[in-house]
């Protein structure tokens, strides 16, 4: 019962041996709450037993924190003793690994109950998953797209363990231009664009456009759509492991951080979003927008509760300020990026949401499951209210009602109806403890300032 969910990966290592003659390592691996991956390296001769009997690994390990620290969260990893889930591979996500020293593959795999067979309900994948379910019973398909935000930094840090700009690969300077969209600076980054490309091709991660953005050393890479929502989250998690490796085997390294440079625009997590009906409609193509809008109000009403999700740390809140195009207020608008949620110039199939909230560093599992939550909500409660449009920069000034620091957005999970009806309110409970003592642990040691401000 366990290996029906595998039953189309036909010989899956000899096919890929097949293949990849040459393939040393096999990696098999999931993505936890802080969109890490982690897991366990086969030898190739080895690896016939990761698809025959699964891979033993401890089923807590998607509830530690940014350290790696657990935080016993309901009693998850150490009252229970810290027991193992078996993990099976997700059919379709063996590939091969461009940027390894020996010729590799990886898989991703799904956690399972050892002895029931049943998903590991606090897996990020099973919390989207959760929610997916709810699309289904209402005969609704979310089409997902997502654009990830970061940033290419210098290899070595600041004496103070700060981020460094990217050096220039024309002259070995710190690279200053902050010209969004700038032909030279793609130009300029061209080889390490081309390998995280090629690598992203290799490993059928589906990504169609890159961009340079307001800041140096700052680009985006944008995603295809998809009718399932659990790949879509798979594509960003697998596209941000490749980008961060393929950058470090070009020399250079990657930051997915929400505002690496206090100075600078933070990066972002946007996610597209369209719902098809039983036929394949897109319902939220009509003159009237009613539909979209019931959405929208939606995703309006959730917006507040689900901050500590888009923003899971310290350093995302940074990106929350005023007139840099990241969203401060619950604002919609058609076409207009300062809004939070922003209608594209688009009809038919095309039309969509595009949610602009999630810092680049959210776990795209999650963030995914609260933006289809908001969603969902708004089409089943047909009488949320919703404002009207907005025209203009509707960034200049926070909306007070909306949690912009940590400790504010992390209370809210207390009393958070819709999500915890959505996610599971022990699902909550966890993420609050978890990203609560991750806080406390960093506020323990003194900042850097507090000695200038404070001895």
């Amino acid at each position: 019962m366990i290996r029906k969910h595998l039953s189309d990966m036909t010989d899956p290592v000899d096919d890929f041996t097949a293949r990849f003659p040459d393939a040393k390592y096999i990696d098999a691996f999931i993505f936890d709450m802080c969109g890490k991956p982690l897991g366990k390296r086969y030898r190739v001769s080895e690896a016939g037993k990761l698809f025959r009997s699964g891979l033993n690994m401890c089923a807590a390990v998607t509830l530690l924190d940014a350290t790696g620290n657990t935080s016993d969260p309901l009693g998850y990893g150490v009252s229970d003793g810290d027991p193992d889930a078996l993990c099976w591979p997700l059919p379709g996500t063996l590939a091969p690994i461009p940027w390894a020293s020996s010729p590799s593959a990886q898989v991703m795999v799904e956690m399972r109950h050892p002895e029931t067979g049943d998903p590991v309900w606090f897996e990020p994948r099973q919390v989207l998953k959760r929610v997916l379910d709810r699309f289904a019973a209402a005969n609704l398909t979310p089409v997902v797209a997502t654009e990830l935000e970061f940033y290419l930094i210098d290899k070595t840090r600041g004496d103070d363990g700060s981020p460094l700009p990217v050096p220039s690969p024309r002259d070995g300077r710190p690279v200053k231009s902050k010209t969004v969209y700038g032909m030279e600076t793609l130009d300029e980054f061209g080889r390490v664009l081309e390998a995280i490309g090629d690598a992203c091709v290799a490993q059928n991660i589906p990504a169609t456009v890159a961009s340079s953005e307001f800041a140096p050393g700052q680009f985006e890479i944008n995603l295809k759509h998809q009718s399932n929502a659990l790949i879509a989250a798979d594509h960003a998690g697998l596209l941000k492991r490749c980008i961060t490796a393929v950058a470090r085997e070009q020399g250079y390294d990657a930051t997915f951080a929400s505002k690496p440079f206090a100075g600078e625009s933070g990066s972002g997590l946007h996610l597209h979003l369209s719902i098809l009906d039983h036929d394949g409609r897109n319902i939220f193509d009509d003159p009237e927008d009613t539909t979209l809008k019931r959405a929208l109000a939606g995703l309006q009403e959730t917006m507040a509760d689900s901050m500590a999700i888009f923003a899971p740390n310290l350093n995302a809140f940074r990106r929350f300020q005023p007139d840099l195009f990241v969203p401060v207020t619950k604002d919609w608008g058609y076409d207009n990026r300062a809004a939070a949620f922003r209608i594209p110039p688009a009809r038919g199939q095309d039309r969509r949401i595009e949610h602009r909230v999630a810092g680049a560093d959210a776990n795209p599992y999650l963030a995914a499951a609260c933006v289809l939550t908001g969603a969902l909500h708004g089409l089943t409660q047909r009488d949320l209210p919703v404002t009207d449009p907005a025209a203009g920069n509707v960034s200049a000034t926070p909306d007070p009602t909306l949690p912009l620091t940590l400790w504010q957005a992390l209370d809210r999970l207390h009393d958070a109806p819709v999500l915890a009806h959505y996610l599971g309110p022990d699902y909550l409970a966890i993420y609050r403890t978890v990203k609560t003592n991750e806080f406390l642990d960093l506020m323990s040691n003194p900042l850097p300032h507090e000695f200038d401000w404070y001895l």
